[in-house]
């Protein structure tokens, strides 16, 4: 099993035990790859502004 699908079963189960029952299982991949896509953007967002203050 691939992590984004380890993650989005993780996802999935979470949001059941809090009462979510309507997402398909494309939406709980697609909200992991969205998650996955704005952390690479933080992560290079935060590797900036640490070489910044390295100058």
């Amino acid at each position: 099993m691939s992590v984004k699908a380890m993650m989005a079963t993780i996802l999935q189960n979470q949001l059941t035990l809090r009462g979510v029952h309507s997402l398909t299982p494309s939406d709980y991949h697609e909200i992991v790859e969205l998650l996955i896509e704005q952390l690479r953007e933080l992560s290079l967002a935060v590797r900036e502004i640490t070489d910044k203050r390295r100058e």
